[in-house]
């Protein structure tokens, strides 16, 4: 079967879904799939498991694009603040603590750190969303989101503070699976506050107190918003009441998508968000990663340890399912670096090849499709690389115009060394050819010894029928 019909068959895209709990096929409510990313709180750098989570919406994207549907994707940026404990709305704002050990405004440290997270993303290859709005810029609509859930009796305001009362909204848990007598039981020891009508409400808007460096003024005095609010009212203003996918990481399951249910849901009264994907956590060294354990690793922590191809680290993300947790080690992401070292180098060696039969390739682009759209199955796309490369009846043309092609879904950059032109350190050229006469004489130690010493300039020779064919290593 051809390309063209594999795609006939193997056309709808279908994912975990975490409020199904099955796995269900994504058909979009109209021409493009519309899509919402919980993005960075921009108090510090973007380290490598948030990277692994926004690697999901890529994909998805990737695999929609791949097959022709366009998609309008939305992330957000976190930057007024973040509280530390979501659950109680007790913890200590992010955004203020990095201003004050930093010495920053809490606007040059949110500038700062966007514009380090939009390098990492381009390092890390991420498509770029249509849009990043900033929770700063949507203030007067988390306002308005607010007062129309307090008309709409879900929410109550205290001194300043409004709060969601979770018991107006009937399947307040189903996402996360929690229900409020479990909550309260679980929480008995927590000193509660006495502002709440029930123990698991949680703010809309808080009162700034007197030292609050960002407030912003609101029908019931000056405060800030929540973490939950923000998420709603950016989706709704940017995608409308009904939208195609939310994605993040399992750790925004409860309670941030809980609450942007019970919010986004109580404010229009009918279901906003149709299926929502969550990445599961990478774990670093055998532990969760955070500061404390010292295995909190961002994208300049890699360059300084000599691993300069961040997209090393997304084929070793691609290697496992976007649902599975996995370990990070140093030696794994190392692997990952050879791996895709040779497929770039076969894909430019293969580049001059004849023209691919589209015919010879359709067996294997008919079971790429079924992987992708199975749940974006990547390890097994990654096992099928290796197949294809080590398929003898399949001609190099056909080869490379696989990788390449699949490589839209990948985003490897698999075709980036293809008809460069090499640039020899000097004295590499004449070290070759003194190694090339050593050859023809049979002389096995003294092409050894050059061996050696091309080597340490960085220069691997592969022999093939044609002659030497040099590859620069560093």
């Amino acid at each position: 079967m051809g390309a063209a019909g594999a795609r006939s068959i193997w056309s709808m895209v279908a994912l975990y879904d975490t409020a199904a709990r099955d796995v269900v096929e994504i058909k979009p409510s109209g021409d493009t799939l519309t899509m919402y990313t919980c993005g960075p709180t921009v108090y510090r750098y973007a380290h490598i498991g948030n990277l692994r989570t926004f690697l999901l919406p890529d994909l998805i994207a990737r695999a929609f694009d791949y097959q022709g549907t366009g998609v309008r994707a939305i992330q957000n940026i976190t930057d007024v603040g973040h509280m530390t404990d979501e659950l109680f709305d007790r913890g200590e704002d992010r955004m203020l603590l990095a201003a004050g050990i930093e010495n920053r405004s809490p606007e040059e440290i949110a500038a700062y750190y966007t514009d380090f997270y939009f390098r990492d993303i381009e390092a890390f290859n991420l498509r770029r969303a249509e849009s990043y709005p900033r929770a700063s810029d949507h203030i007067s609509h988390m306002i308005e989101l607010i007062v129309r859930l307090i008309e709409r009796g879900h929410a109550y305001e205290v001194g300043g503070n409004v709060y969601y009362d979770v018991t107006s909204f009937p399947s307040y848990g189903n996402l996360s699976r929690n229900s409020l007598e479990e909550l309260q039981q679980g929480h008995r020891n927590v000193e509660a506050d006495p502002n709440k009508r029930h123990h698991a409400d949680f703010l809309l808007w808080k009162a700034a107190g007197p030292k609050r460096v960002i407030h912003f003024p609101s029908p019931w005095g000056d405060g800030y918003p929540g973490w939950h609010i923000e998420c709603s009212a950016m989706s709704l203003a940017h995608l409308g009441d009904e939208f195609d996918v939310h994605t993040g990481g399992v750790d925004l399951i409860f309670p941030h998508h809980e609450d942007e249910i019970a919010q986004s849901e109580g404010a229009t009264g009918s279901r906003v968000v149709r299926h929502w994907v969550h990445s599961q956590h990478l774990l670093a060294e055998g532990r969760k990663m955070s500061k404390s354990a010292e295995n909190f690793f961002d994208v300049r922590d890699l360059e300084k340890r000599g691993h300069t191809d961040p997209l090393a680290f997304r084929l070793l993300c691609l290697q496992t399912r976007y649902r599975a947790q996995f370990n990070f080690t140093f030696d794994a992401l190392s692997g990952a670096e050879r791996t895709l070292d040779r497929w770039r180098r076969l894909v430019a060696d293969w580049s001059d090849a004849p023209a691919p039969s589209r015919a010879a390739g359709g067996r294997f682009e008919e079971r790429f499709l079924r992987a992708m759209n199975a749940d974006l199955d990547t390890p097994t796309i990654v096992a099928l690389i290796a197949e294809v490369i080590g398929t003898a009846d399949l001609d190099p043309a056909d080869k490379v115009s696989l990788l390449q092609g699949w490589d839209r879904f990948l985003g490897l950059d698999l075709a980036r060394d293809a008809g460069k032109e090499l640039h020899l350190p000097g004295g590499a050229s004449e070290l070759i050819e003194q190694r090339e006469r050593a050859r023809a004489s049979k002389d096995w130690s003294e092409s050894d010894r050059l061996r050696t010493e091309l080597s340490e300039l960085g220069v691997e020779i592969e022999d093939t029928p044609s002659g030497p064919k040099p590859r620069i290593t560093r």
